[in-house]
């Protein structure tokens, strides 16, 4: 499903229980300096990350300090976040006028809040084989056991153009094979896009059976994408670097497992890094 871009005056773009992706939650708040915005979300975790400004936040009394640094947009420095415990009430406020992402994950069980000032990072891909890719894990693997369903990262080109979530892959239902290993997870994923410059566009393609058209959306700066379920390769047309904040959301467990499209699944050896990549998802 595509959201096209639009001003959402603060208002979940994903809300509690969205009948696509009902593991998700995502919000976009835009605060002038001096603004305040507060919000809980019973039954989800969540994640404050500043697109760009810079924000105070308080946790049902526990205050994060000058959280974000990044002043133009999202290529201008490195994320920062606060994890924000199921339910809990936030405050934002604005110290210099931002764009906040809200990122959530449906959990049942209370753990505490933290922020997250440094970030894991894994670069992947070729310029060869159009999939050279930077991730910067803002809740990732060094997060394990600190957050309960809740995966958050940011995703950029390197270079101009080219495919990410290549091999196409899926992640839309909990299975394991006749051994009893784990081959695939249920998590609901959602994106928004940001180009560089923001004229530019993309494709999300959405794949649901082998050997069968799927669905194509156009990407515009500021598109939003839900993934409920199917294999779901994007591309950024030549000239031009893509960013997308992405949410993870696990029906049963954090750590992700996806499955390789098995039209495609040999290129995993054909790209380099994409193992190391992969095993990030924790």
């Amino acid at each position: 499903m595509h959201i096209a871009p639009h001003d959402n005056q603060n208002e979940p773009i994903v809300d509690a229980d969205d009948p696509t992706v009902p593991l998700n939650y995502f919000n976009i708040v835009k605060l002038q300096a001096g603004e305040a915005f507060e919000y809980q979300v019973p039954g989800y975790e969540t994640c404050i990350v500043p697109a760009t400004g810079t924000v105070d936040v308080d946790v049902e009394g526990v205050s994060f300090a000058g959280l974000g640094k990044r002043r133009r947009d999202v290529w201008d420095g490195e994320p920062e976040g606060v994890y924000v415990p199921v339910g809990a009430m936030a405050r934002i406020v604005a110290k210099s006028d931002t764009e906040t992402f809200i990122a959530g994950a449906r959990y049942d069980k209370v753990l505490v809040p933290f922020d997250v000032r440094e970030h894991d990072f894994v670069q992947y891909g070729s310029d060869d084989t159009k999939t050279h890719r930077c991730i910067k894990h803002i809740l990732g693997q060094r997060e394990h056991g600190k957050v309960g369903r809740l995966l958050v990262s940011e995703l950029f080109t390197v270079g101009q153009g080219g495919w990410s979530g290549f091999p196409a892959h899926k992640h839309d239902t909990d299975r394991k094979d006749d051994a009893g290993n784990i081959i695939e997870t249920r998590h609901d994923e959602t994106y928004n896009f940001r180009f560089r410059p923001n004229h530019g566009a993309g494709v999300q393609i959405i794949q649901h059976e082998e050997g069968k058209p799927g669905d194509a959306f156009q990407l515009m700066d500021r598109s939003t994408i839900l993934l409920g379920s199917g294999y779901h390769p994007c591309v950024v047309m030549p000239g031009y670097e893509m960013y997308y904040f992405t949410i993870l959301g696990g029906l049963t467990q954090r750590s992700l497992v996806q499955f390789f499209q098995p039209t495609h699944a040999y290129q995993v050896e054909t790209i380099p890094g994409i193992k190391d990549m992969v095993a990030k998802f924790k």
